[in-house]
């Protein structure tokens, strides 16, 4: 699931490292099978490039992989092994775009493309991410990957685009806490339904979902009969969201169950009798 596009900066920072120059050329990790033809580095790089440009990725990354695989020592070589990664991501082969660019960082960590191989394999993660309903360690990965390149290149304008996919990765995980939440409480198992809306409040705090994970809370803690907790719930609602239907819900709720809310309603607002889900 593509939550931003990623394509356009990624494609105009690969123009600038595909820059033709005489005789030059890069090899990726990853082998697609290709008969061996001994060919000069110009010829190879040049045929590779020219197979990016028709849109035939695949080839394209084969092209490059060659490049390090007949002349490993070429200087052009880890500039090729680069292309390869993103002919990979483009192809749409992320697992194979990971692992190119991984192993250039292993064998060129000071490399001044450095920080875009960190930008493709976080790419390669966050254009994997799947809808809330599904497992979401991919998502974690993606995070963890945007994360990394953030903290080691922020001055970059890869560091600026992770921080924009980094909040929306955070939202998606918290999403996902309030699926499995809720999922807990329509079948009553309110102390589990608990643990992930604490997750949400604790964790994910700056989400979109903080606010119905405070209410859902107050429903919990209601259902435990844990009346301290709920009202405390809703007065961090009511403190930080008073206008939001969640409060309104969350106020009604303790309100009915005789306990007075800490931090009142808006003025003119009233509870609702029933918010949307």
């Amino acid at each position: 699931m593509r939550m931003l596009s990623t394509r356009p900066l990624a494609l105009l920072i690969v123009a600038a490292l595909a820059i033709p120059l005489a005789a030059c050329s890069r090899g990726g990790g990853g082998r697609t099978d290709l008969p061996y033809v001994a060919r000069d580095v110009g010829t190879l790089y040049s045929a590779a490039k020219d197979r990016l440009d028709r849109n035939q990725y695949k080839l394209a990354a084969a092209l490059f992989d060659e490049v390090e695989r007949q002349h490993p020592y070429s200087i052009w070589a880890r500039r090729a092994q680069l292309m390869g990664a993103f002919s990979y991501y483009l192809d749409k082969n992320y697992t194979q775009a990971i692992q190119s660019a991984q192993r250039f960082l292993a064998v060129h960590p000071g490399n001044r493309d450095a920080p875009y191989a960190y930008y493709l394999i976080a790419l390669s993660y966050y254009e994997q991410i799947s809808d809330v309903t599904r497992d979401q360690k991919i998502t974690q990965q993606a995070l963890d990957a945007l994360g990394e390149l953030n903290r080691r290149y922020p001055d970059t304008r890869y560091a600026a685009d992770a921080r924009l996919k980094i909040d929306l990765v955070r939202d998606h995980l918290a999403g996902k806490e309030m699926e499995v939440g809720r999922y807990y409480q329509v079948r009553g198992q309110w102390l589990a339904s608990v643990v992930r809306f604490r997750n949400v409040v604790d964790t994910y705090q700056t989400t979109t979902h903080t606010p119905e994970a405070l209410m859902r809370l107050t429903e919990s803690y209601l259902a435990l009969g844990i009346k301290d907790e709920a009202k405390k719930a809703a007065a961090v609602l009511g403190a930080n969201y008073p206008g939001t239907q969640w409060y309104q819900r969350a106020y009604q709720l303790v309100e009915k169950h005789g306990e007075p809310v800490p931090v009142p309603p808006l003025p003119d607002v009233a509870p609702t009798a029933a918010a949307t889900s």
